[in-house]
């Protein structure tokens, strides 16, 4: 497991995060519903050449979460520039997967943090996005947070197993519902959900244009959360320098098939 013993106050609130080896920076950003132990066989072996930092995004993991907390998509790439600035990172390599690869496209674009790479991973980028499941979460959030536990961790294991190409080991399941366990964690899942705002993802496409540092992006193919033409799509609007296929997985890469997606992020950094 990745050690994330450092804290860093954003807006009042506690971010757990970590680092490890020596170099150039990279910064790896988790998407929903996982957490920085996504990266827990992918950081080490970059860390072998580079200073690898990676955190638990707001409301997630072992960061802080709270009924009050505003955890949407704005907030997260706040956070993300936020947590770069902190680092005294210049022009960092950033490496996002789902709605951190949505983090990773506004903390430039919108924030306008500047990068020396950007790898997208099964990125959340472009509309369409999202699903009949996460309006109806919108609607009835306190009902979904209320489900008995047993019914929420049932729940949770079929979420994960669909973004997954091929059956999840107990010990990568449990990891990742360890910080949804319990009535702060369940209700912070359901929070994350209905949170979701499709006016994030808007603003952020408008303004996606080729850049002055490389794009890679690496996909899943068999991906039935964010279709591969998706990628695709992204790839043209930032004349991405490439397009790793990964051919046996799905959204999860860092599950699926954790070496290809080391071998497609080593050969671009």
């Amino acid at each position: 497991m990745l050690q994330l013993k450092e804290r860093f106050s954003f807006d009042g609130q506690s971010i757990a995060w970590g680092s490890m080896g020596a170099g150039d920076p990279i910064v790896l950003v988790h998407g929903f519903p996982w957490s920085a132990q996504a990266w827990r066989a992918i950081a080490p072996w970059l860390a072998k050449t580079h200073q690898v930092f990676y955190f638990d995004m707001l409301g997630t993991g072992l960061s802080e979460k709270g009924e009050t907390q505003n955890v949407t998509e704005s907030v997260q790439s706040n956070l993300l520039a936020a947590l770069i600035r902190h680092w005294e990172l210049k022009r960092p390599q950033v490496v996002g997967h789902d709605f951190g690869g949505l983090a990773a496209l506004r903390c430039h674009f919108v924030n306008g943090i500047e990068y020396g790479k950007l790898h997208l991973v099964n990125a959340v980028a472009v509309l369409p996005s999202g699903s009949p499941f996460y309006a109806h979460v919108a609607n009835y959030e306190p009902a979904f947070a209320g489900l008995p536990d047993y019914a929420h961790e049932a729940f949770f294991r079929a979420y994960i197993q669909a973004a997954a190409h091929y059956p999840l080991r107990e010990e990568s399941i449990r990891l990742y519902f360890e910080p949804w366990s319990g009535e702060v964690g369940k209700a912070a899942f359901y929070r994350q959900i209905a949170q979701a705002d499709l006016g994030n993802i808007e603003a952020a496409q408008k303004l996606y244009r080729p850049t002055d540092f490389d794009v890679h992006i690496s996909w899943g193919m068999q991906d039935t959360f964010i279709p591969s033409a998706q990628g695709r799509q992204v790839h043209k609007l930032l004349q991405a320098k490439s397009f790793t296929p990964i051919d046996d997985a799905s959204h999860m890469v860092h599950e699926d098939s954790p070496a290809a997606l080391l071998g497609a992020l080593l050969q671009s950094i």
